[in-house]
């Protein structure tokens, strides 16, 4: 533990090596801002690619269920239970409720059920990614009856013969502790009125536990592992207390500590708390360590049990973290807010960010629109363009949420979209299938801008959350006016990111919080169209089109002012019309015909255009929620 904390520590304070890489791309005459960048991390495993995921917790039971995924033309489906809701609660008739809704009940027999799924999904060219949770555990360690739960399954139910030795006898040995010894505990799901407990991912045989589980998931077929409850509460074991000291150890001299933080004898320091997520009101340099230890320490824990075990039994594992940002809420939220840029993402190949309840409602009258685009643009920018996606809590506008993502670089997923709904499932296929069919548009393809937003991510880890609303106007501000901006941790780029050496033409200006400088010299692309919609734009995998995507939020809104809805039937859309294009049109390039195509009419439109100091001139036919423009480009 010792080596991995110090080895983790002086590696991010090397110089970046995205930053040497950028600082070449920008005296170069690259046109495309993100794909050199693309290759900076070679000693990972291929980057995997897919533009269509479903992920289901509910309903793939189904007998219909893998010919909706095929009707998809999905490349992912996320389904199934591999870790430790399985095991705490696939013995019992309670895993048929939230938040499996196991179709049967029994570990052999969900288990077998799983395995038959994964095989079927197979025979459907479809890759398979579990859900493992990593150490949110629901059970009662005794009572009248002895112990229930995840506890009833680690004394009486682990097989060694399928699972291997335990790591160690008894099960509170495992789990996340108070300052007084005790394990953490709440009663908030109260599943089968059982409280929770948290396993601690600092403690070995923790790690064995969760090493025990991929092994047996892999052998029962799936693709990969999709891990979330990836945070850490305030564990004040043995385990975090001594990786904490030596953590300290590795980042301060001792002068440092007794000055910073009245420190004098760090080794027989005993921490009254070792805090992870808290009130950025009550935060303090010490506990912002406290968090930034933590999500390191989580990150090597999940390098430790998925990169360097999982893919060792399977060298193709994919691996993927289910987040959370909300609207970008920090150091209260966001398992990555403090963990060290070049960490952020590294090894792994997709990445699940939930929005929560910040982003399933509308407020038209308030100009809200319940959207992530900041968000996936950030995640974007953060995760060197890899597969994402946007959790939205989002049932009711299906279509925006999945032209959302494809606008923005995301997979679209459909986690909480109701498929056994004829009507949800008809757009679902009907969106995935313009998708499908405009492949070689979305596979791979890369974003484009004319200007770069830096996300003030230094300045959380000084403890200011008021820079992260100062960098949401002024991102609701570039999306009203319709610039075509990326998103950049402003951590990303070791600071090289400035408007003097700024000579990338899709690049003409970077906007920072409290340094707003006039842009009106700047040639930037313009589009006329009602802040209810969203432009922005990429470029496919290979050749050198632009495709311009518009996202239209306008709609008919529930009575209940910012209602969720209720489905599908409270959509109600408001089809978007006059969108106008004038975009600059790159140097060294001219404009060829305009293409117009939206999932309700997936035939493409040649649209008439007008070419003048280049800058190419069009206007869009009506729209319902989603279309693209796909402006040929020629040397």
């Amino acid at each position: 533990m010792s080596l991995d904390i110090h080895t983790l520590f002086r590696r991010a304070h090397r110089p970046h090596r995205q930053g040497s890489l950028l600082a070449f791309c920008l005296i170069g005459a690259s046109l495309i801002s993100s794909f050199s960048i693309r290759e900076v991390r070679s000693s990972e495993p291929p980057r995997l690619e897919f533009t269509r995921m479903v992920a289901h917790w509910s309903d793939y039971g189904n007998p219909d269920y893998p010919q909706f995924v095929s009707d998809t033309h999905a490349e992912i489906a996320q389904v199934g239970f591999y870790g430790a809701h399985f095991w705490s609660l696939g013995h019992l008739e309670l895993g048929r409720g939230y938040p499996m809704n196991l179709p049967m009940f029994g570990l052999k027999e969900t288990g077998d059920f799983f395995q038959n799924l994964n095989a079927e999904l197979h025979k459907r060219n479809v890759k398979v990614i579990g859900h493992f949770n990593v150490k949110f555990l629901v059970g009662d360690p005794d009572g009248p009856d002895g112990p229930r739960g995840f506890f009833k399954f680690y004394r009486d139910l682990w097989d060694e013969r399928e699972l291997g030795p335990r790591p160690t006898a008894n099960a509170l040995d495992l789990l996340e502790k108070n300052a007084d010894g005790t394990p953490i505990g709440q009663k908030g799901y109260d599943i089968g009125a059982m409280r929770e407990y948290w396993g601690c991912l600092n403690n070995p045989n923790w790690r064995a536990v969760l090493k025990a589980w991929v092994k047996r998931g892999i052998e029962r077929g799936v693709d990969g592992y999709v891990s979330n409850y990836f945070y850490r509460n305030d564990c004040n074991c043995e385990h975090c207390q001594k990786a904490f000291r030596e953590y300290l150890s590795g980042r301060f001299t001792p002068a440092e500590l007794k000055k910073k933080f009245g420190i004098a004898d760090l080794e027989h320091h005993k921490f009254k708390e070792i805090a992870s997520w808290h009130d950025p009101k009550e935060s303090t340099p010490l506990r912002r360590e406290m968090l930034r230890f933590s999500q390191i320490a989580n990150k090597m824990a999940f390098d430790d049990v998925f990169i360097k075990y999982g893919r060792s039994i399977k060298p193709d594992l994919i691996v993927a973290q289910w987040n959370h940002i909300g609207n970008f809420g920090q150091i209260s939220g966001d398992e990555r807010c403090m963990l060290p840029a070049e960490y952020w993402g590294k090894g792994e190949d997709y990445l699940w960010y939930s929005t929560g309840s910040a982003a399933c409602f509308t407020d038209l009258k308030e100009g809200y629109l319940g959207e992530g685009t900041l968000q996936a643009r950030y995640i974007r920018g953060a995760f060197d363009d890899k597969p994402f996606t946007l959790g939205k809590y989002e049932g009711t506008r299906i279509r925006v949420a999945i032209a959302e993502l494809l606008a923005n670089g995301g997979s679209p997923m459909g986690f909480y979209t109701n498929f056994t709904d004829p009507v949800a499932r008809k757009e679902i296929v009907r969106y995935y299938d313009f998708i499908h069919r405009y492949d070689e548009l979305y596979h791979a393809n890369r974003p484009y801008a004319e200007t770069l937003l830096l996300f003030p991510r230094s300045r959380v880890h000084e403890g200011d959350v008021a820079a992260v609303e100062e960098f949401k106007k002024l991102g609701d501000g570039l999306l009203n006016a319709h610039i075509l901006f990326d998103v950049w941790p402003d951590d990303r780029t070791d600071g090289l990111v400035d408007d003097s050496r700024l000579h990338l033409p899709t690049w003409k200006h970077v906007y920072k919080i409290h340094n707003q400088a006039s842009t009106a010299n700047l040639n930037l692309s313009q589009f006329k169209a009602p802040t209810t919609v969203r432009v922005s734009a990429s470029r496919p995998e290979k050749g050198d089109d632009i495709v311009l995507h518009f996202v239209n939020y306008n709609r008919e809104e529930p009575k209940e002012k910012r209602s969720a809805g209720g489905g599908i039937v409270d959509e109600k859309p408001i089809g978007a019309e006059g969108v106008e294009a004038d975009l600059v049109v790159p140097e060294g390039f001219h404009a060829g015909k305009v293409e117009f195509m939206t999932p309700e009419s997936p035939d493409p439109v040649v649209l008439a255009t007008e070419t003048k100091n280049g800058r190419l001139h069009f206007k869009l036919p009506k729209f319902l929620v989603y279309a693209i423009a796909r402006v040929e480009l020629k040397r």
